[in-house]
């Protein structure tokens, strides 16, 4: 890399312990990205434990991010700028780079004890463990306590503020201004003014070392011009924010309060925090003491009117089965999230996955079918929010919707949709009361078009009737042991989900032609790397939205291509799921490390399958 830059895209991964504030600095890294006008995509990188011991390299946190001018749809293969805190951060994040990438070094850390904890027996510094890069040290965290020392803070306190510092040395490396990231810490810190103004000093302090010592004839000026995007209001993203809003965004479409019951779990959690500030658009939040006792609330929601959420990751998504159930039983609305994570049991819960499709699918006692839908990026989350929700209400049916660990963090340029482009979301009112028949029938009279049944909410009196998780008679809902009944139910209960494909457009070819020889099929946050690797190779893509049901036309589409390459971040779920459904036979190319799926990974696989 050469000093003073023009770029289309680069690759930044920043490394440390995960008590170094790595995912703060490299969120405001994209912040100052976005306002920068690049296109972006960010990958933040958890250790697994809590609290992994200090300089360990499975205790290592990372947050990587690819920024440029043209189309940017993944957080990049190969960084070509790794900022590292330590030695352990060093040894994990080393093999990702490609040769010539610029390392930028934490030369306070690099003693003889860290470098033992990290599983160094000699200073890469020392050897050519370091030769294919382009080395720039700096005693990063000895010059944040100088910066931060007039402050009078303690030396833990003072040395919580070096990635502002860094951040600083990374931002005048870009070329980016320092006022809006000065202002975000006031903000954040507005009750704590003197840790406002030791991070705004760290923050200064690191530009100012780029900009007048001799460090600044080592690292390059990096300039991005902005990218081309359609135009529009722009905002930066993750995933739970944009399900949150999409969730928020359904409510006032459908005219109903949202109700959102869950219970803490990783990578769930944020969305829970997420819809809690946004009681003033109709949102209310509940966390439960278990996730038994949030997906009932959401249920017992639904049951009063509202439009009842719950959400969790693969472990407690097992744990909300039963009560499941129970919805589907009762016909009534429920939206699930399930932001899977690697497993199984406690597993991965930092990493990603999208392990849990079986589950979604067929993971029920007896023959309980549910819709099942997926979101494909983090800016996508708004938008199969809404479409989640609108199919629970319309079909009067608990609706799985499958984002996972990746997707909940990752940030994204977001445009703001005009809100007047989306449909209202149409619910099944209760009907007017009639002498002709009785509150049972007209509570279990169902529509022919979608098979919702109408919406009664406790205390219409006139419309008194039962339900429950026992069996009921397909016309009154009385409990009914009918085997006769219980065929009638079961085929229902089917017939409601293979409605909703009556409701979904046709499956479109999202790159490339609509036959020939080799297709891409992928759901879930598969779809970036899998965008650029069939722009790449010439290959055709199709992304899925609905897997359950799949679209009507899918299994005909399919047919017009002599193979069908299925990549996963599993060992084969949706290949298996297209061959049950569709009768293809699908090429399964299976990931589950952790990670998400490389653009030269899928490149080499198509490429394999187009000269075989």
């Amino acid at each position: 890399m050469n000093k003073n830059k023009d770029v289309d895209s680069i690759v930044v991964r920043l490394a440390g312990d995960s008590g170094d504030g790595i995912q703060l600095m490299g969120s405001q890294f994209a912040v100052s990205t976005a306002l920068a006008g690049a296109d972006f995509a960010t990958f933040p990188d958890y250790p697994a434990e809590i609290r992994a011991p200090v300089g360990t390299t499975f205790g290592v946190s990372a947050y990587q991010i690819n920024l440029g001018s043209g189309l940017i749809t993944t957080a990049g293969d190969t960084p070509d700028v790794l900022v590292a805190f330590n030695p352990a951060a060093l040894k994990v994040s080393l093999p990702m780079l490609r040769p010539g990438a610029l390392v930028i070094l934490n030369n306070d850390a690099f003693n003889e004890r860290a470098l033992a904890k990290a599983g160094y027996d000699h200073d890469p510094r020392d050897d050519d463990a370091l030769g294919d890069f382009q080395l720039v040290t700096a005693d990063i965290g000895r010059l944040n306590l100088e910066a931060v020392k007039p402050f009078g803070l303690s030396k833990s306190e003072g040395g919580r503020c070096k990635n502002f510092w860094a951040l600083g040395l990374l931002l005048w490396m870009f070329d980016r201004e320092l006022e809006p990231i000065e202002a975000w810490i006031n903000r954040r810190l507005a009750k704590k003014p003197t840790l406002a103004e030791a991070n705004v000093a760290a923050l200064r302090a690191g530009h100012a070392y780029g900009e007048t010592t001799e460090v600044s004839a080592a690292l390059p000026h990096v300039h991005v011009e902005p990218a081309e995007m359609p135009a529009g209001d722009y905002r930066s993203i993750t995933g739970a924010e944009a399900l949150a809003l999409g969730l928020a965004a359904a409510g006032e479409l459908a005219d109903r309060p949202v109700m959102f019951c869950s219970y803490p779990i990783t990578p769930a959690s944020p969305l829970l925090h997420r819809l809690s500030i946004l009681g003033e658009l109709g949102v209310g939040t509940f966390q439960a003491e278990d996730e038994i006792a949030a997906i009932c609330a959401a249920i017992g929601a639904s049951y009063a009117g509202m439009i009842g959420v719950t959400s969790s990751s693969g472990p407690g998504i097992a744990l909300k089965t039963e009560a499941m159930g129970l919805a589907v039983s009762a016909e009534l609305p429920l939206v699930i999230v399930n932001w899977q994570r690697g497993g199984p049991s406690t597993g991965l819960p930092t990493k990603t996955e999208q392990s849990d499709l079986y589950q979604a699918v067929y993971g029920r006692n007896a023959d309980t079918p549910m819709p099942v839908v997926s979101a494909s990026s983090a800016g996508d989350c708004f938008d199969a929010a809404i479409e989640a929700t609108r199919i629970a209400l319309r079909h009067m049916t608990p609706v799985i919707l499958l984002a996972d660990g990746y997707m909940s963090n990752a940030a994204e340029p977001w445009r703001i949709p005009d809100f007047s482009s989306y449909a209202p979301i149409a619910t099944h009112q209760a009907p007017q009361p009639s002498a002709e028949t009785t509150p049972q029938h007209q509570a279990f009279a169902r529509d022919d078009a979608t098979l919702g049944r109408n919406w009664i909410t406790p205390g219409t009196a006139e419309l008194m009737h039962r339900i429950g998780g026992l069996e009921k008679d397909i016309a009154t809902g009385h409990i009914s042991y009918d085997p006769e009944n219980h065929q009638r139910m079961t085929e229902l209960r089917q017939a409601k989900v293979d409605k909703v494909a009556d409701f979904i457009d046709d499956q479109s070819v999202e790159v490339g032609e609509t036959s020939g020889d080799i297709v891409v099929v992928g759901w879930g946050s598969t779809y970036g790397p899998i965008f650029q690797a069939t722009r790449h190779t010439g290959a055709s893509m199709v992304h899925l939205r609905h897997l359950n049901p799949l679209p009507k036309n899918l299994g005909d589409l399919l047919g017009g291509f002599n193979k069908v390459l299925v990549p996963e971040m599993n060992n084969g779920q949706l290949t298996t799921l297209l061959r049950d459904k569709l009768d293809v036979q699908p090429i399964p190319y299976n990931k589950v490390s952790g990670q998400p799926f490389r653009i030269d990974e899928l490149v080499d696989r198509i490429q394999q399958e187009q000269t075989a």
